[in-house]
């Protein structure tokens, strides 16, 4: 570990956004140390879609080619009605000039972790502490430091740097130590992720490898990976979730929406609450929130880990500027630029898009869905308009937003 804080970083957090975070200052000459109370890379499926952009970022370091490798490149995503079939089919080669990956790649969030963590363990200049838990963090007028419960137990150990970030989750102790107030709040209905082996794709052939479909009895969501089908399911409002949530009832209620008896043999199981959130500050001092610390959104989309990527290589840069600024340390103008360009992104473009799919998937009469199918069609049939939408869902537009608040 770097034995001074200066030009030394640390990142509360070892998942894919403190990892990205930690690979971008490395490869820019700064110092990083990694905290993370688990013992490993989490095998628990969670994100799955890399966004075009987000392709671009991570090829520089060759880790687009790795996940590639291990994903399903996905060009079309869909908005279907289960009952009649009727869909609309979103290409996104239409972003064929506007990027180098037109289109989204489904693959778990995991094969980015490892990626990242076999570049960072070859690194002299960086160390990921794995089973040091962070109990405690402050600042002070030459920088920032950790409090850590080493793995095993035994005294805590206080760690100083320049800066500290945390991209430790929802319930950030660094969010709580800049006074940040995590405004929002809970969506009413429940998501339970399943995974199956089972191949949807040869019940209904025209399926793309995301798809989003209405459904009386509660919306669900389709996404081909490539060795399971990822199912988004909401529990009916008249069961208790431990019901809704058991093997054999989430099998019958598939078995009731594809119309037959079929041999379903679920891999994993993970009821969720999901949350529309965004931290009030992003940064106080030398203390910074990233990720599902500072922003958590409707899954609608998969844009969260995403924009938690964004985040990380948007702050890598901050930091550097800071960190490289005359003696005395960097302006406040150069520390609040991160704030500047990711909030308002995070909010209209992110949080504010993703709940505007949630609630175009909430529509419950046929008339309305049909009507709304209508309108995306028109949409598809408009090529300048499609451009235009596509940039929007695929976090196009919300960088270039980005790049322009930098420069206001």
């Amino acid at each position: 570990m770097p034995n001074s804080a200066a030009k030394h970083i640390l990142i509360v957090g070892a998942g894919p956004v403190g990892l990205t975070l930690a690979y971008a200052l490395v490869q820019s000459g700064v110092a990083v140390t990694v905290l993370e109370a688990e013992a490993a890379v989490s095998r628990q499926l969670r994100a799955s879609t890399f966004h075009p952009p987000t392709l671009d970022m991570l090829d520089a370091w060759g880790i687009t080619a790795e996940l590639i490798a291990q994903g399903r490149i996905t060009p079309t995503w869909q908005i279907r009605l289960h009952e009649t079939g009727e869909h609309v089919d979103f290409d996104l080669s239409v972003l064929k000039d506007d990027t180098a990956h037109p289109y989204r790649l489904q693959c778990e969030q995991a094969v980015l972790s490892d990626a990242l963590e076999a570049r960072l363990n070859r690194e002299p200049s960086a160390r990921i502490w794995r089973g040091a838990r962070v109990v405690d963090v402050g600042q002070h007028a030459g920088g920032a430091w950790v409090e850590i419960q080493p793995p095993g137990g035994g005294p805590t150990e206080r760690l100083d740097a320049s800066y500290v970030v945390g991209c430790d989750g929802a319930h950030s102790l660094v969010r709580k130590a800049i006074g940040s107030d995590f405004e929002g709040g809970t969506y009413p209905d429940t998501t339970m992720l399943v995974t199956t082996h089972f191949d949807f794709g040869a019940l209904w052939p025209d399926l793309a490898g995301v798809n989003y479909i209405w459904q009386d009895e509660g919306t669900y969501s389709l996404l081909h990976l490539p060795k399971v089908w990822r199912v988004s399911l909401h529990p009916l409002a008249d069961r208790p979730l431990e019901e809704e949530a058991q093997p054999e009832r989430i099998i019958a209620r598939l078995n009731k929406l594809f119309g037959a008896e079929h041999r379903f043999e679920l891999q994993e199981i993970r009821p969720y609450r999901v949350h529309k959130r965004l931290a009030s500050r992003w940064r106080a001092g030398r203390l910074f929130i990233a990720g599902d610390a500072a922003h958590l959104n409707n899954p609608k989309g998969g844009m969260g880990m995403n924009g938690g990527i964004h985040d990380a290589i948007c702050l890598s840069q901050t930091l550097v500027r800071a960190l490289n600024s005359a003696p005395g340390g960097a302006s406040d103008a150069v520390l609040d630029a991160y704030e500047r360009q990711r909030l308002p992104v995070v909010r209209d473009d992110i949080i504010g898009q993703a709940d505007r799919n949630h609630a175009r998937m909430q529509l419950r009469s046929l008339d309305e869905r049909r009507s709304s199918l209508a309108q995306l069609q028109a949409l598809i049939d408009d090529r300048d308009r499609l451009r235009k939408h596509l940039r929007n869902t695929s976090m196009l537009d919300g960088l270039e937003r980005a790049r322009q608040l930098a420069q206001a």
